[in-house]
């Protein structure tokens, strides 16, 4: 059965939300490839929000926040193990746009301290978010089960 995590950063005062977006786009194949060799991951996304709007859209001037929500198998440590090793490198990119994330790059060197901070920072971790009523999944499968199951090829990114 998959686990959730919903990650969410604090961005350094005046980030340039645009510059950001055109990191993670020109890391997008890297983190697809990652997460395809990975093989535990259901579904990832990185969501942008704007703490100053009340839906939390991203607006002109922030503060803003960065989510990164998953969907994965497995226990959580060997999950984060898992990013650092392939790609660790991307968050290294990404903790220069969080406002506290200077002191855990390189995360490969400081491995114990990112995943701490990630799970002090996975919403799906802490409560009240932690309780079963909060999450919900369609199949208790792995990824690799449903791979295994469904004979359809790989489908374009959508």
């Amino acid at each position: 059965m998959a686990n959730p995590l919903t990650l969410v950063f604090a961005l350094k005062d005046g980030t340039d939300i645009q510059q950001l977006g055109g990191v993670l786009g020109s890391l997008k194949p890297t983190i697809d490839q990652a997460l395809t060799t990975i093989g535990t991951v259901h579904d990832a996304r990185f969501v942008l929000l704007d703490a100053s709007t009340p839906n939390l859209q991203p607006g002109p001037s922030g503060p803003y926040k960065l989510a990164i929500i998953t969907s994965y198998d497995g226990n959580f440590e060997t999950y984060i193990q898992d990013f650092i090793n392939h790609i660790g490198d991307v968050f290294d990119a990404l903790m220069s746009f969080i406002s506290d994330g200077a002191s855990l790059v390189p995360v490969k060197d400081n491995v114990a301290a990112f995943t701490e901070y990630v799970s002090k920072n996975d919403a799906s971790r802490n409560p009240p978010n932690d309780a079963p009523a909060m999450w919900y999944s369609a199949y208790p499968c792995t990824v690799q089960q449903v791979l295994a199951a469904d004979p359809c090829p790989q489908a374009s990114s959508s």
